[in-house]
């Protein structure tokens, strides 16, 4: 193998080749082919059914694909360096409701690790939860728990997020948060898959898009003002 220079291509942080999964023999979605570099989100449009959440959890590594391979840095990924690499933010907040706040991120960022000079209490600020440090997560309302989710997401030491309708339960406070902090992140070198009925605009960063609303699925690249 020869090493990279600075005149050879970077390759894309993850690519995705022929990826197919079904369920009870029946299609899901794919085969799929795209890319998604360093710097950019790749918005995943589609309505109910189209896929959407399941693409996501075959990219996590929570579901095994039918076919197809998937490749981080160029080379193919098994689901354990998947798991390294990747931070999925789901419908469910995946949080122990006895736990304070943020005992929750405490003992999240044990189990998965932390991002370098970021401490949960300055990720609680961040997502706008200063002040419910002690508050068990059953008792957070429905948009706490999502931000709350994001301050472990903020945390999380992976480059590629895996985002599946980051904009549900929050107002428009955190609807521009999620914007702010994908920017954040991709300035910074990561990159981020995010599903989206559509309801909202793409954050404000270099988007591809990828369509699985229909029959045929189609992808697209777009660029959109920083």
């Amino acid at each position: 193998m020869h090493a990279m220079t600075s005149d050879t291509p970077r390759p894309p942080l993850l690519s995705v080749e022929g990826l197919a999964f079904s369920r009870n023999e029946e299609p899901v979605f794919g085969p799929l082919d795209f890319h998604v570099d360093a710097g950019e989100a790749l918005l995943v449009q589609g309505g109910n059914g189209a896929g959407k959440t399941t693409l996501l959890r075959v990219l996590a590594g929570l579901l095994r694909a039918d076919e197809g391979r998937i490749l981080l840095d160029g080379t193919p990924a098994a689901s354990a360096a998947r798991a390294r690499a990747m931070a999925y933010l789901g419908h469910l907040p995946a949080l122990k409701g006895d736990l304070g706040a943020l005992e929750n991120l405490e003992f999240l960022c044990g189990l998965h690790g932390r991002r370098a000079n970021q401490q949960p209490i300055d990720a609680m600020a961040l997502t706008g939860l200063a002040g419910y440090e002690d508050t068990p997560a059953r008792q957070l309302s429905a948009g706490q728990k999502k931000r709350l989710s994001l301050a472990r997401l903020w945390l999380a030491p992976a480059p590629l997020w895996l985002l599946d309708e980051p904009y549900a339960n929050l107002d428009l406070d955190g609807i521009t948060l999620v914007n702010r902090m994908v920017a954040a992140h991709l300035r910074s070198g990561g990159a981020a898959l995010v599903t989206t009925h559509g309801a909202y605009a793409a954050p404000p960063v270099r988007t591809r898009m990828l369509d699985m609303g229909g029959s045929d699925i189609a992808a697209a690249s777009q660029d959109a003002a920083a």
